[in-house]
């Protein structure tokens, strides 16, 4: 199976599936001397775990990190980090009436189709169980970009037809994490929820809009062609499972400006070349510009709903399929440290690459 490595400079490389012993990850490419915080990486983990709140998938896993090599006396040394997580909760039996099924909207005929047989446990590999792995490793990936004075800072902004208008700027993103929706605005965080336990109430799910804002990144990260910072960006996080849409900068909003009010004007500030507006995003020619990079990601709601839904099974015949088992209603809140995740992981690898771009 391929597709299971992320990144260039700074590289990791998931395993584990969501009904197995364990998850894990190994990180290559991390520098000798990085002081490895254990207790930040399990606070990054607590963010994504199951059963934090209940308004998300009740399973029980404490998601405790073992840290297996390439940390001495808390500090990295060159060789590769491997970051251990057990499984501890995890009712495979909940899985045994759609062995033969392909649930809806689901990986498992698309998994069946590829590779002839699937892990019905939980979608196995497809599972958004493999994302604490991203988590842990993005929690290194941070304590890289926090010497470097990146701030990388993700929130709710929709729930449904529940938006939250103002832009971040006018936010207090110090409000994200006091509220189970993870929405820095108290009154908009409420709606939120309640919509959330309505729709569970319902035995269905509801999707949404995750914003994130990345400050602090110097001038010249990314490359101009391929590897554009944008793209790296945009494939990290529709990497995640049930991202269907990412934009930047003003994404789909600009087409309907002209480019005499979408171009960001340059002017010099104490010294420093800056942007009077950002409808950019922070990057220009896909290589960032000194301005806050921001970006939004849509998803999709939840697959697995308790209702019985018409589909097929492995031999083609018409069968019921109702979801059981324990699943969010809403993926949004958890999805918060995942999305930050996957930025710092783009982050630190564009860091590593733009060392090497000068003499």
């Amino acid at each position: 199976m391929a597709g299971n490595i992320f990144g260039t400079a700074f590289r990791i490389t998931t395993f584990g599936e969501s009904h197995g012993p364990a998850i894990g990850v190994v990180i290559d490419g991390c520098p000798a001397g990085l002081f490895v915080d254990e207790a930040f990486i399990q606070s990054e983990l607590d963010r994504r775990r199951p059963g934090q709140s209940a308004i998300v998938t009740q399973r029980k896993e404490e998601d405790k990190v073992q840290v297996l090599s390439g940390v001495f006396e808390s500090r990295s040394t060159g060789m590769p980090i491997a970051l251990l997580i057990y499984n501890a909760d995890a009712r495979s039996q909940d899985y045994s009436h759609i062995a033969d099924k392909f649930r809806p909207s689901h990986a498992d005929y698309t998994f069946s189709a590829k590779y002839g047989l699937r892990d019905y446990r939980g979608g196995g590999r497809s599972s958004a169980r493999e994302t604490a792995a991203r988590v842990a490793a993005g929690a290194v990936a941070k304590m890289l970009l926090k010497e470097q004075g990146i701030q990388i800072r993700a929130y709710v902004s929709q729930v449904g037809d529940i938006v939250l208008e103002k832009p971040y700027p006018e936010l207090n993103l110090d409000l994200t994490e006091t509220n189970p929706v993870r929405c820095p605005d108290p009154d908009t965080a409420r709606r939120m929820e309640e919509l959330i336990r309505a729709v569970r109430k319902d035995g269905d799910t509801i999707g949404g809009v995750l914003s994130a804002v990345i400050a602090g990144v110097p001038a010249g990260w990314g490359e101009p062609v391929f590897d554009k910072f944008h793209a790296d960006l945009g494939k990290a996080i529709l990497s995640i499972n049930a991202c269907k849409g990412f934009e930047y900068g003003s994404g789909f909003a600009g087409v309907a400006m002209r480019g005499s009010a979408h171009n960001d004007a340059f002017h010099t500030d104490a010294g420093h070349i800056k942007t009077r507006t950002n409808h950019s995003g922070g990057i220009q020619g896909g290589i960032s510009n000194g301005m806050d990079i921001y970006f939004r990601a849509a998803f999709k709601p939840v697959a697995t709903i308790v209702q019985a839904q018409e589909s097929v099974n492995e031999g083609g015949e018409t069968v019921t399929v109702e979801g059981k088992g324990r699943h969010d209603p809403c993926v949004l809140p958890r999805a918060v440290p995942i999305a930050e995740a996957m930025a710092a992981l783009v982050l630190a690898d564009h860091c590593l690459r733009a060392r090497g771009a000068r003499m």
